[in-house]
């Protein structure tokens, strides 16, 4: 109970801050968004690289993702191919279970866990996350080869990438920028993860709450917050890490579906009505499986 009212609680009231701002004024969701994504979020994205340790743990966050990622699309195809889906079932279901939410949810619930030294490397996995999600997200969402084109332009296109580039090479190269020229962004930064929580909450209120496909919602939903963080667990216990990264990895793995995934299963019609009934029931039930999952982990 302490670990949900110090933890879990606090996060998620911010969502339901950002869940009633919504319901009561209909807000244009995309202009918050743009502003959170062009501006802030790379603004922490370079902060948190420019000022980080740079070492071994970064190539083994990066090999985790991927053993992580293929061993959640491997079993949800097999569970595509016992039930006999379609191809585009099979897509929606592989966008809810193999994408988490580590950056409006996962990064707050660490920070709120572990402090800032693990903060640091959620943000990082955050960056890392996001750039596989456009990559396989948008090639499973549209499965092509032209998908894969467009995956790759999404990357580009993605601010916090250029960010990213940057941030490294400065910190690689033992640039230090002057005060005035850091402090803008260090106060841009701080005002990032709060406002992707708004967000999220934003979003998740535009979810219908009907039609859902209750076997496929219920698999998905056992996939992504029970098995996702127990293959998390046997991938980081092989992998020469330290503590604190492992719990980082394990718990961004234990995040409910990614809100971004619902916008390429509508744009590319992979199934949006069960791919955001799962991101939506997959939020509910993390109240629960996160508290139970932090508890075990500390």
């Amino acid at each position: 109970m302490g670990i949900f009212l110090q933890v879990v609680l606090p996060v998620c009231s911010i969502f339901a801050a950002g869940f009633l701002l919504q319901r009561a004024f209909m807000l244009d969701i995309r202009s918050v968004s743009s502003v959170a994504i062009y501006i802030m979020t790379p603004c922490l994205v370079f902060r948190t690289f420019y000022t980080g340790n740079l070492d071994a743990q970064y190539a083994y966050m990066a090999l985790f993702a991927l053993l992580l990622l293929a061993s959640l699309i491997v079993i949800t195809k097999g569970y595509a191919k016992l039930r006999k889906l379609s191809l585009s079932e099979e897509s929606g279901m592989i966008l809810a279970t193999s994408f988490m939410n580590v950056g409006n949810y996962g990064t707050p619930i660490i920070l709120f866990a572990y402090g800032e030294g693990a903060f640091d490397l959620a943000v990082s996995f955050m960056v890392l996350q996001s750039i596989i999600m456009n990559i396989f997200g948008v090639y499973y969402a549209a499965r092509g080869k032209a998908a894969m084109k467009g995956a790759v332009l999404a990357v580009l296109k993605m601010p916090a990438t250029y960010a990213t580039v940057l941030a490294l090479g400065l910190n690689v190269g033992g640039v230090a920028l002057p005060p005035n020229l850091f402090q803008p962004i260090d106060i841009v930064a701080e005002a990032a993860i709060p406002t992707v929580m708004l967000i999220l909450g934003m979003q998740l209120a535009m979810i219908p709450l009907r039609g859902f496909a209750w076997e496929k919602l219920t698999v998905a939903t056992v996939i992504r917050m029970a098995i996702s963080p127990v293959v998390a667990f046997v991938i980081v216990s092989f992998l020469p890490i330290s503590e604190i990264l492992s719990k980082v990895l394990i718990i961004s793995a234990a995040m409910p579906s990614a809100a971004t995934i619902v916008v390429y299963a509508v744009q590319f019609d992979s199934e949006p009505k069960l791919v955001s009934s799962i991101t939506l029931v997959t939020t509910l039930v993390s109240l629960f499986s996160l508290t139970f999952f932090l508890a075990i982990l500390s």
